[in-house]
């Protein structure tokens, strides 16, 4: 995101962040969501909204006589800062809407006290996507009808995962936005990580870890990276032994499989 927008972007999430507390939150994030979806759609008034050439009060009035009475106080409010914002390409506005839809539904999660949940089941449904193939493409397939799709998704996660885990999968499955599922779960989980300030690490292991040994690594990479860190584990048996952590662009390969290809190089040069 160029220089234009990423101001565009902290100025409409100051926004939200000055607005937010006196929302519902979970409403607050369907209407974002729907608006986005809306600016998808239309793609000339997502052009003019975003035009840094037209003046911002002009913007805003368009956007207000558009969707109040459509929308929520919160959400209107919300929607004219991003109307007023100077952007640096049309998409980005629409693009930082829906972060602040997921910001909205990880608040939510927050205050239920929830939050550690929504981050490992979007991580969990992720990594069941990728196991199963067929729920894969039920579900990213265009022919099928949203409204299909989301009465699937409350038959395989109602009841079972937090409200804004099911809101947040339920988005991203009607409207993937030209992505994959995972790139997009994988997307939403690190902006709920956010929320706390928190890094995500994927570890792999060859055995399940222990919750002491979970703690003594997290620890241990609070203390490395000076934040604290999520840690999303899946079980590896091609790790052999041992385990490796990624963050972001950084690798720690500390697997028995790791060591084995280490030495293979260093007798390959």
């Amino acid at each position: 995101m160029r220089g234009l927008s990423r101001t565009a972007r902290a100025e409409v999430e100051e926004r939200f962040n000055a607005v937010a507390a006196s929302a519902d939150l979970g409403t607050l994030a369907e209407e974002v969501f729907a608006v986005v979806d809306l600016f998808d759609r239309e793609h000339g008034l997502r052009r003019n909204l975003s035009d840094p050439a037209r003046p911002a009060e002009q913007k805003a009035e368009a956007v207000r006589a558009l969707l109040t009475g459509k929308v929520g106080a919160t959400a209107l409010e919300v929607t004219v800062a991003a109307a007023r914002a100077r952007w640096s390409r049309a998409g980005d506005l629409p693009d930082t809407l829906e972060r602040v839809g997921v910001m909205a539904a990880a608040a939510e999660a927050e205050s239920a006290g929830r939050i550690d949940d929504v981050e490992d089941e979007l991580f969990r449904f992720g990594r069941i996507l990728a196991a199963n193939p067929a729920l894969r493409r039920a579900l990213s397939d265009p022919a099928v009808p949203s409204e299909r799709k989301r009465d699937l998704l409350v038959a395989l996660l109602g009841g079972k995962v937090a409200p804004s885990t099911l809101r947040l999968v339920t988005q991203l499955v009607a409207h993937p936005r030209g992505r994959s599922l995972e790139t997009a779960l994988e997307e939403y989980g690190l902006i709920v990580a956010q929320i706390r300030e928190r890094l995500v690490g994927v570890v792999r292991s060859a055995v399940p870890l222990g919750e002491q040994q979970k703690q003594r690594l997290a620890a241990w990479l609070r203390a490395t990276y000076g934040r604290e860190v999520h840690l999303n584990v899946e079980v590896d048996p091609k790790a052999l032994g041992g385990f490796s952590v990624k963050i972001g662009d950084d690798y720690i390969d500390a697997t028995i499989a790791g060591r084995i290809e280490e030495v293979r190089r260093r007798l390959a040069g």
